[in-house]
């Protein structure tokens, strides 16, 4: 025997529809209506039940009346590339017992073919703006390096291999920067710089020196320039 068509008119009748952002609970109305004369007991039911709540998830609707049912979708992360395949199943049963009547029982007592049920799928819907969300300050600049190492995008291990070439340039650097600040210091001219003043070192010579000034000059500079690139 087959079963018999549902009894209920559902509204929406084949799908419940969520409206992103899905970052708080979302809910979609389902209206069960029911046409008939004969008081009809219901059951929604879910593929994911973690993932809903549903508000009132079982009743009895009398004649001619209706029920409303929130559906509510708890927060989650969306992937528009991920295929929803959550569903709900609407169940329904004719009694003919009074509103104070075991509900449990009149289930366990209906046969297969008593039971009518429907079918709604799900469907996430996210407007355009939304599906581009903003890149965080870490994915902004892991973009930013691998544009500047090449035209192209680079692999993440490729990505590491030139972070870590970097470093031992930049360790190099330091030792570099390191030999020359040390020989520098062991010169002469610094020994002189460190010890007297320009004016004092032009008077001691006797006259005016111009290639001594110049060598002093260059020791300064080179002197600022190291100092800088140690930190």
């Amino acid at each position: 025997m087959s079963k018999i068509q549902q009894i209920l008119s559902l509204y929406p009748q084949n799908e419940l529809r969520f409206k992103g952002p899905f970052t708080k609970v979302v809910t979609a109305d389902l209206t069960l209506s029911n046409p008939s004369k004969s008081q009809v007991c219901f059951k929604v039911k879910t593929t994911a039940p973690k993932q809903y709540c549903v508000r009132p998830n079982s009743g009895l609707i009398e004649p001619g009346a209706s029920v409303n049912v929130a559906v509510m979708l708890q927060p989650f992360d969306y992937d528009p590339n991920e295929k929803n395949r959550h569903k709900f199943l609407v169940q329904s049963l004719v009694v003919s017992s009074g509103p104070n009547g075991n509900q449990e029982q009149w289930w366990k007592d209906a046969t297969p073919e008593q039971i009518m049920d429907s079918k709604l799928k799900c469907v996430f819907e996210l407007s355009p703006d939304l599906l581009q969300k903003p890149m965080s300050k870490a994915d902004t600049l892991l973009t930013k390096v691998k544009n500047e190492f090449s035209g192209d995008i680079l692999s993440d291990e490729e990505l590491r291999n030139e972070i870590a070439k970097l470093r031992e340039e930049n360790s190099a650097l330091k030792l570099e920067a390191g030999r020359l600040k040390r020989l520098a210091e062991s010169s002469p001219f610094s020994r002189q710089l460190h010890s007297k003043s320009p004016f004092e070192l032009l008077n001691s010579s006797g006259s005016f020196n111009i290639v001594t000034l110049i060598v002093l000059v260059v020791a300064i500079v080179v002197g600022v320039f190291v100092g800088k690139l140690l930190l």
